[in-house]
């Protein structure tokens, strides 16, 4: 059996390789999510050099004012599409990159939480006669906790969810607008 000395020393340790399994974690994935930002940016200034080459040359080779003006409205809307698709696929990255954040997070809290109370169910059962009612403060403050915790938990997962819905919607309607507003130009030539 166990001295509350060497349990506190046992669940300092577990708790500090606990911790230390949680940043490698996050800085793993905090690592992903950079290497699929450098990634897309990388796609995407290669690609941006290459349509504006091509672009460039269309351009140039216009045989009057009219072409020029013509071809360069016709540009705008691929333009503004693949703007969007950028602010899409980058909103998914941190998205994912979020989501695998709480994740992580949720399952080391989860872990800290069962550990904690197994050490304290322990060090309870050794506790002087006359502290039962110490004893279950405690571990009423330790269920309330949790159950905040669950709670701040629900409504940030709602706010997020509110903020990607609102942040598509955003998205379609430009996008919507784009596509309308690039016809009415070309018309004007």
């Amino acid at each position: 059996m166990f001295t509350v000395p060497e349990q506190f020393s046992t669940a300092t340790k577990a708790n500090f390789d606990t911790q230390l399994a949680l940043m490698t974690a996050l800085t793993g994935k905090a690592f992903e999510g950079v290497e699929k930002f450098i990634e897309l940016n990388m796609t995407v200034v290669k690609t941006s050099f290459e349509e504006s080459t091509a672009a460039a040359k269309q351009l140039f080779s216009a045989k009057d004012p009219q072409e020029f003006f013509s071809l360069s409205t016709a540009q705008v809307q691929p333009t503004a599409e693949k703007a969007l698709a950028y602010g899409r696929h980058l909103a998914t990255i941190a998205s994912n990159t979020q989501a695998e954040f709480t994740q992580a997070a949720e399952t080391q809290l989860t872990e800290t939480n069962r550990k904690v109370l197994a050490l304290f169910e322990e060090v309870s059962k050794n506790a002087p006669a006359g502290s039962e009612g110490v004893v279950e403060f405690v571990k009423s403050a330790i269920g309330n906790a949790n159950a905040g915790y669950d709670q701040l938990s629900k409504t940030t997962k709602q706010a997020v969810e509110v903020i990607e819905t609102n942040m598509n919607s955003a998205v379609n309607q430009i996008t919507q607008a784009a596509v309308k507003a690039t016809p009415r130009s070309a018309s004007k030539k």
